[in-house]
């Protein structure tokens, strides 16, 4: 039926108001769906300079910081942290003595922390889709950036942009994908992706994220429950590996181009076969690393023969394989 052809409609004035609201309607789509006008961009993001095929970014669902990203983060003492249990999963950060634990029940609704250490500008991200946990110090060319949430995905991992550019990044990567920015490399801060009880005990001066964070969120609600315990993934990735489950919890390291990762059931193995190691000395392009893994915690971190902390990337396996398809991978036979 056309529209202006019921009764209602054959006035001319009528008719006049409905062409109006259509010519409304058009020029609103044009300016606030720019992706209507331009295909290159999402999220008002411009994608033109894309080094990532635009068709393989993805809307996460939420708009451009509708995840919030926490920019002036506030800390309390381990004996004031009483919504932390004993379990909890937290990623621990530690810089010229001043340790600092960031839960990731609070992680799972913010992926994104601008801190400052001292004088250095750190940013923490967290993917709870991977579960992936990163630090890098945000400073560019000596200018500290602050980052937020894009509300896109590049292999089912979090895109996230700087304010002062609008580039976008990837956390896996550590790079800017698009933008100004784009090949430029964020420097990695090692971290621990550990229980509360493991962190503290390491470290029982440390300063905890607090829920007071000036956004109301049921931090005691895990959001990704039921994700987590699911064999399915929501996002495309471009490279998939059946050796492992999908969530098979790993630890990686890449050196030189060449990346190594350790499936904690090929670890769990090994830990089996010798009770009481300490850790498992291995090589990743002909640099000697020491894996420790501790099965109870089902927790694992990568050093150097010193024993100094690396960048050893926690993560799913469908997550670490969409990134390293040619990675090399640690079995215990």
């Amino acid at each position: 039926m056309n529209i202006l052809t019921v009764p209602l409609f054959r006035s001319r004035a009528v008719r006049w108001l409905v062409w109006l609201a259509l010519i409304v309607f058009g020029v609103y789509r044009l300016v606030f769906m720019p992706s209507i006008l331009n295909a290159t961009t999402d999220n008002g993001f411009d994608l033109t300079n894309s080094e990532i095929d635009t068709r393989k970014i993805e809307h996460g669902g939420p708009p451009k910081d509708g995840i919030p990203a926490l920019d002036s983060p506030r800390f309390t003492s381990p004996q004031d942290a009483t919504f932390l249990r004993e379990d909890d999963w937290v990623i621990g950060l530690e810089i010229d003595g001043d340790a600092r634990a960031y839960p990731v029940k609070i992680l799972n609704y913010h992926e994104i922390v601008n801190d400052r250490i001292g004088t250095l500008a750190v940013l923490i991200s967290y993917c709870p889709l991977c579960r992936t946990a990163m630090a890098f110090d945000s400073s560019n060319q000596g200018m500290p950036l602050s980052f937020g949430v894009s509300g896109l995905l590049y292999n089912s991992d979090v895109l996230m942009y700087d304010r002062q550019t609008e580039s976008l990044w990837s956390q896996i990567m550590g790079r800017a994908i698009s933008g100004p920015l784009k090949g430029t490399a964020l420097n990695p801060i090692p971290i621990m992706h550990t229980t509360w009880t493991d962190w503290l005990s390491r470290y029982p001066d440390t300063r905890v994220l607090s829920t007071n964070t000036g956004h109301n969120r049921r931090y005691g609600v895990d959001p990704y429950a039921s994700y987590r315990s699911s064999n399915q993934i929501m996002f495309s990735v471009d490279n998939r590996d059946k050796r492992y489950p999908k969530k098979e919890f790993v630890i990686g390291l890449k050196r030189g181009g060449v990346s190594k990762v350790w499936p904690f059931s090929e670890l769990e193995t090994t830990w089996q076969d010798e009770p009481g190691k300490e850790y498992l000395e291995d090589r990743v392009n002909g640099e000697v690393v020491r894996v420790y893994f501790n099965p109870g915690k089902r927790s694992a971190r990568i050093t150097d023969a010193t024993g100094r902390l690396l960048d050893g990337l926690s993560a799913y396996w469908f997550a670490w394989v969409a990134f390293h398809p040619d990675t090399e991978v640690f079995t215990a036979d």
